[in-house]
Formats: C-alpha cells, sequence, structure tokens
C-alpha cells in the first residue's frame, strides 16, 4: 500500500501548532520550576524544559527545509494556545506536575491521532518529539508523594485536572474549527468521526487519571 499523500497545508499547519506548542511548553516550564520544593525537582523541570526547546529547534528547523517561516506557520495558534495556559496558571508545585502530566499528554494523544496523516518524514518528526515516558513517570511520581503527604490534596488535584482536559479538548476543538487544514488530518481516510476522536482523548484521559491515584 503507498504512503498517503498529504496536502502542503496541512504539513505546515501541524508543524506550526506542534512548534508553537514546544516553544511555549518551554517557558511555561521553564517558569514553573521557580515553584519546585528543592534543587533536584528544579533541575528536573528545567531539563525537560530544554529538551522542548531542542524540540522547537527541530521543528522549526523543517518548517525552514520547507520553505516556509517558522514564525508565520506559528501566529495562528498563538492566542488559543496562549488561552489555554493563561487559563490555566498552576499554583503550587502539585497544580504544575499534574498539569504537565494531564494537559501535555493529552496534546500528545491528539496530536499521534492526526500524525498519522502525515508522510516522512514529518510523521515521525511529529511523534518524535512527543513526550516519553519518562516525563509522565516523574510526574506520577510527584502527584502520589504529594497526596501520600495529605490524602486530602487528591480531591483538589481530581478537580484541577478536570478543569485542564475541558480547558484543553475546548482549545483542541476550537483550533480544529478554524483550520481547515488539521480539519483535513482529523478526517484523513476513514477517520472522520470527531466525536469519537475526542471519546478516545477522554478514555485515555481516564486511564492516566486511575494510574495517578486521582479520580476523573
Amino acid at each position: 500500500m503507498s504512503a498517503p499523500t498529504t496536502p502542503g497545508p496541512a504539513v505546515a499547519a501541524l508543524l506550526g501548532l506542534v512548534a508553537f506548542g514546544e516553544l511555549l511548553a518551554f517557558e511555561r516550564m521553564a517558569g514553573d520550576a521557580r515553584l519546585a520544593p528543592d534543587l533536584h525537582r528544579r533541575a528536573a523541570l528545567s531539563q525537560m524544559a530544554a529538551a522542548e526547546i531542542g524540540n522547537y529547534r527541530r521543528l522549526a528547523d523543517r518548517l525552514t527545509a520547507l520553505g516556509l517561516p517558522p514564525e508565520e506557520a506559528m501566529t495562528p495558534y498563538v492566542q488559543p494556545l496562549q488561552a489555554y495556559h493563561d487559563s490555566t496558571e498552576p499554583r503550587d508545585w502539585a497544580e504544575v506536575v499534574t498539569k504537565a502530566y494531564v494537559g501535555d499528554a493529552i496534546t500528545d494523544d491528539f496530536l499521534r491521532e492526526i500524525a498519522d496523516a502525515l508522510d516522512e518524514p514529518d510523521r515521525a518528526l511529529v511523534l518524535d518529539v512527543l513526550h516519553d515516558s519518562r516525563y509522565a513517570e516523574f510526574a506520577v511520581a510527584e502527584i502520589r508523594g504529594a497526596v501520600a503527604e495529605d490524602p486530602r490534596v487528591a480531591g483538589r488535584l481530581s478537580m484541577w485536572a478536570r478543569r485542564l482536559v475541558g480547558e484543553a479538548l475546548s482549545q483542541a476543538g476550537r483550533v480544529a474549527a478554524e483550520r481547515a487544514a488539521l480539519t483535513a488530518l482529523i478526517a484523513w481516510g476513514d477517520r472522520v468521526d470527531v466525536p469519537g476522536l475526542f471519546g478516545r482523548l477522554t478514555a485515555a484521559h481516564t486511564a492516566r487519571m486511575a494510574v495517578a491515584g486521582l479520580n476523573n
């Protein structure tokens, strides 16, 4: 079977989205590191931030190679992604790691779903910059530790996680609706069931909450 052919605008749209997401993740993690309770955790989050800016550079280089200035590709996503982060500003370390675990993971799930429509090497690039298991393992350990220290934290973090996923899905739907090229990726092949896509994202989120010991 031959590889799917993806229109150029769709590639640019997705790479621009992922690139700006990586740039924002770097800025957020670097800033949130100040809330870490000790230097070990501060360094761990700072190292994650460094990985994010490295991923951004790879995506920006690819966009440049395709003849599209990274700034131009990222501009359509500045407002909705910034709005998500502005409306979900963590208040303490427990909320920082929960946001990293829940918010970033559901974004990764969304990107993993639609990256299948890309040709290589763009498909491999998008999948490669998604967060690896060490990222989630660190966050889960921190969440479980916070709950073990004070069981009352579980309720607060569960509510926080529900707010995060609601905001993330709302902004994802808005971005997809406003960017025809992304809508084309979501509907690529036989995957035209957009409600089904969001259903899968919600199911994956529920499973992650259970792993972290939080209520959905």
